[in-house]
């Protein structure tokens, strides 16, 4: 490549160089391609058929849980309901229910205690119950776990809490008495039940009409939820015809606040019978599941006339009637004895009816009949329980939890454990426990033979599962003692002599019995022990901790042991090893002297330190005495091992003139501390002194829009800082860089300025800089000149031959100075082979080469280079 240059449009012809170029070749890019591994698995080798792949599938055990969902409804708050739940292994692989949890505590569940085995085939139920805390949506979910592969299974639970009402429910809403002859009195009874979840309080009873009263119910009246009441009712006419009537029963049912009934009746002059019943009702409360009790009722002929019992009938399971043999007569007047008996077979409430069918007005008779049965319930948790692997010697306790859920009082009769190795205490038999109630019975797992041990508990009680079984399992263990130290060795390392290290050791019996350690004795110099009492009891598993610690007086190495022995016979050694080492401090130098040194400045001497023992040495403390004199930055403590070194700095900053001395002593756990160190140094009054390299400058003359720059030194040629807090300009054809203020400078530090002449009009130009600081003189003045010309506009052409390289374009650089100083001109490469540089600086000498650039960007080196001189 050969460059050409000429001066252009001011009509001077440069002169025209031609040298041959010694063209070096562009760098190429060099691409890098990752290489891309591809594996590739092959056979080779035999020949022959592939062997066929045998694949086994398992069957994993599951269970099913019917329903899927449980939706309790509508649940008063604080009143239990409870929904079944059956769980069914429908598989041939026996599996453990492991796991069953509720997400929500106002959910409960019974019947169910983990691990629960479920053979297949086997179905299990249990029972989720919710118990509303609050009035809105209750939301839940059951999920039951089991082992064997089986997945879990989830039951989404939902309710309804609402706050509980009171419901009034009539037996009837209308008694007719037929006829009833006048002067005699027909009877009947109505049964008040409350069917709601709160207690509902009768207010007021009223009632209307000739001959018509009620009795057997005083107001107020509180009915629980649940419960029942008789109203008795009778007409006793006093005129002959028909007679109506209603009685209003007021109470807090919010649905329906007064509830009525319409009476009839009809008065007779004739003689008639008429029968009543006293009690008007019967009712049987709490009566325990599969006894009985019996009431008595008096038949009454109430009529003026006698009466023909034709029949006698009871509805109402459980209940029954003796005493009277129909047909039968009873007189006016004459009365009749009954027995009703009430004989439950399972928890619940009943209602029934007596009648009474005769010749009498308002026939048939009926008597209301009411019974509430209670049994009781026993629950077992755990209904199963495996206590596992055992020491023989030792024992294992666990609680069985005997709940009544019944309704009636749960009386347990007996209990009997079976099994050699299980006893019970905790319950003395008879126990009776009310509904709902709890008790527990401590079951005692201690065996004396290794094996399988199973063994159960009978509960015999008056609940209708009597006996209820327990089952338990356990496994006798033989027993063994072991004693394990951690760590199995102990190293106190080294140490510095007149102190102390410790080191916990822990010791632990790995075996499946009681061990007592006896005596714990040391065989080494200088190593005690500690933390440990004898006797000392550790039971299977169980950890003690002692102290070991290491005091050596003097530099010493120490070996020994620690044995451990206990009254089992078994025992343990500890090997023990340590070692006591001495640091010594050296200080380099002894002496330090800071020479003369101006007020407020610093100077600075490095001393090292050096730790020539065997120890680690620590320095805790490094303290200055004297005036002026002080430590740099500096971390303490300093640690350093045998032979090793550090450095710090102390300072001297003398604050007046004069001689100064002092001292620094440095505290450090060597026997030769405090360690001291002579200081001296001199204060000398300070002086700030600005020399400046010139007092003017002159630029001479530049073109109109052109540009000369100058600097100028700024020199501190005192012994004190100098601080510049101001550099201000004026001339408008002058600027200003490197005037940044303040400005601080040491002794000889320079500040450089830069002065740029930038002429805009023609003719003489004048300025000053002004530079005010805390030197002796301030403010000083340097003087600026310089005469503007008239701007004539030149450019330079250039033209070069191509490259012999593939290139993206060409770079164009200049420079005032030849072989040096090259300032690139062009923006973007130069596609061709030519650049005109304009404009130029008319009475300037430029040189210039080019350069070549790739399609990597990689640029060759310069041309020849070519000189164009502007007149």
């Amino acid at each position: 490549m050969i460059l050409n240059g000429r001066a252009g449009t001011a009509g001077y012809q440069a002169n025209r160089l031609r040298e041959n170029y010694a063209h070096r070749s562009l760098k190429k890019a060099s691409i890098l391609l990752l290489p891309v591994l591809l594996l590739i698995l092959f056979a080779s080798g035999c020949a022959g058929s592939l062997g066929k792949t045998s694949v086994q599938t398992t069957q994993s055990a599951s269970f099913q849980l019917t329903p899927g969902t449980l939706k309790f409804g509508t649940v008063p708050i604080g009143k239990q309901t409870a929904q079944t739940i059956s769980m069914v292994n429908p598989t041939r692989y026996t599996l453990n229910i492991t796991q069953a949890a509720l997400s929500n505590a106002q959910f409960v569940m019974s019947g169910m205690t983990v691990p629960m085995p479920l053979a297949p085939g086997q179905t299990k139920n249990f029972s989720v119950a919710v118990n509303p805390a609050a009035v809105g949506d209750v939301h839940g979910t059951l999920t039951v776990q089991g082992d064997s592969g089986s997945s879990p299974i989830v039951v989404d639970l939902s309710a309804t809490g609402m706050t509980p009402q009171p419901k009034i429910s009539l037996s009837t809403n209308a008694v007719d008495f037929g006829t009833v002859g006048i002067g005699s009195q027909g009877s009947a009874s109505i049964i008040v039940s409350n069917a709601g979840g709160s207690d509902l309080t009768i207010s007021v009873i009223s009632m209307n009409g000739a001959g018509f009263t009620a009795s057997g119910l005083t107001t107020p009246k509180t009915i629980s939820a649940g419960q029942a009441a008789t109203l008795g009712l009778s007409f006793r006419p006093t005129a002959v015809g028909a007679d109506l009537g209603t009685i209003a029963i007021s109470s807090n049912d919010p649905a329906a606040p007064s509830a009525s009934i319409s009476l009839t009746g009809t008065g007779s002059a004739a003689p008639v019978g008429q029968l009543s019943s006293s009690p008007a009702s019967l009712s049987f409360d709490n009566v325990a599941a599969g006894s009985s009790t019996t009431q008595q009722l008096t038949l009454s002929n109430t009529g003026n006339g006698p009466t023909q019992i034709s029949s006698v009938s009871i509805t109402g399971t459980g209940f029954s009637v003796s005493g009277i043999t129909a047909p039968s007569t009873l007189n006016a007047s004459q009365t009749l004895p009954l027995t009703v008996k009430f004989n439950p077979a399972t928890a619940g409430t009943v209602t029934g009816i007596l009648t009474v069918v005769s010749n009498a007005n308002g026939s048939p008779l009926k008597i209301a009949l009411n019974g509430s049965a209670v049994q009781a319930g026993l629950s077992v948790t755990p209904s199963t329980f495996d206590f596992g692997s055992v020491v023989d010697g030792q024992t294992k306790s666990q609680a069985i939890i005997l709940t009544n859920t019944g309704t009636a009082a749960l009386t347990i009769a007996q209990l009997s454990v079976n099994g050699a190795a299980y006893t019970l205490s905790g319950l003395n038999t008879p126990a009776t426990l009310a509904p709902g109630k709890n008790t527990s019975v401590n079951v005692l797992f201690a065996p004396k033979t290794a094996g399988s041990l199973p063994g159960g508990l009978s509960i015999a009680s008056n609940a209708p599962t009597s006996p209820t079984a327990v089952s338990f399992a356990g496994t006798g263990v033989a027993a063994s003692v072991t004693m394990t130290p951690s760590p199995a060795s102990v190293s106190f390392g080294s140490i510095s002599a007149g102190s102390s290290a410790s080191q916990n050791v822990t010791l632990t019996n790995n075996g499946n019995s009681a061990v007592t350690i006896s005596q714990v004795s040391v065989s080494a110099k200088d190593v005690k022990v500690s933390g440990i009492t004898m006797p000392l009891t550790l039971n299977a598993g169980q950890k003690a901790a002692m102290t070991l610690t290491f005091t050596p007086a003097s530099s010493e190495t120490v070996t020994g042991s620690v044995s451990v022995s206990s009254s089992q016979g078994a025992s343990t050694v500890v090997p023990l090893s340590g070692s006591a080492v001495q640091p010594m401090l050296s200080v380099t130098p002894a002496t330090v002297s800071f020479g003369s040194l101006s007020t407020g400045a610093t100077n600075s001497q490095t001393i090292q330190v050096s730790n020539s023992g065997t120890g680690t040495l620590t320095i805790s403390q490094v303290s200055v005495a004297g005036s002026g004199f002080g430590t740099g930055s500096l971390n303490l403590p300093i640690v350093l091992g045998a032979g090793q070194s550090s450095t710090f700095n102390l300072q001297f900053s003398p604050t007046s003139a004069g001689s100064v001395s002092g001292s620094a002593s440095i505290i450090s756990n060597a026997p030769n501390s405090p360690s001291a160190i002579a200081l001296s140094g001199a204060g000398i009054a300070s002086t700030q002194t600005l020399s400046f390299s010139t007092r003017s400058l002159s630029f001479g003359s530049v073109n109109d829009g052109g540009s000369s720059t100058q600097s100028v030194s700024l020199s501190n040629t005192g012994n004190s800082n100098v601080t510049i807090s101001q550099i201000s300009l004026t001339g408008s054809s002058f600027a200003l860089s490197g005037a940044s203020t303040p400005v601080t400078l040491a002794p000889s530090q320079s500040l450089t300025l830069g002065v740029l002449f930038s002429p805009t009009t023609a003719g003489n130009l004048i300025g000053a800089i002004t530079v005010v600081s805390n030197a002796t003189g301030s403010p000083a003045t340097i003087t600026l000149s310089g005469t503007g010309v008239a701007n004539v506009s030149h450019s330079v052409l250039l033209t070069w031959t191509a490259s012999t390289s593939s290139v993206s374009g060409y770079n164009v650089y200049r420079s005032s100075t030849s072989g040096s100083g090259y300032v690139r001109v062009n923006g973007g490469l130069v596609a061709s082979v030519n650049f005109t540089d304009s404009p130029v600086q008319n009475a300037t000498t430029y040189y210039y080469v080019t350069t070549a650039v790739d399609s990597g960007g990689n640029e060759s080196s310069y041309s020849n280079e070519a000189q164009a001189s502007i007149p």
